[in-house]
């Protein structure tokens, strides 16, 4: 187990966060639960780091500019347009 056990107050208010509804007997099995997850994460803190350089690669493109949709051609499939605008359906 972990060297700060996890009480059922702090299970409760994770609960409370959560919007979960917990009874007692679920509360004290989440206590378990936590402070063995809370024992996994201090394990993860004894593995040691490794010294690697980044490396990064622009992996994006230069912007091309390229000729767009005329507005005639923009609205050519359009179900209804209106003086040279796509018209949708009325939002009450």
């Amino acid at each position: 187990m972990s060297d700060t056990p996890v009480d059922a107050d702090e299970v409760r208010h994770v609960a409370e966060l959560a919007r979960v509804n917990l009874d007692d007997d679920e509360v004290d099995e989440f206590a378990t639960q936590m402070a063995d997850i809370l024992t996994y994460f201090d394990a993860l803190d004894e593995v040691p780091e490794v010294d690697s350089e980044d490396e990064l690669v622009n992996v994006m493109r230069p912007d091309e500019v390229k000729d767009g949709l005329t507005q005639e051609e923009a609205l050519s499939n359009a179900a209804e347009t209106e003086d040279g605008y796509f018209k949708g359906p009325r939002v009450s």
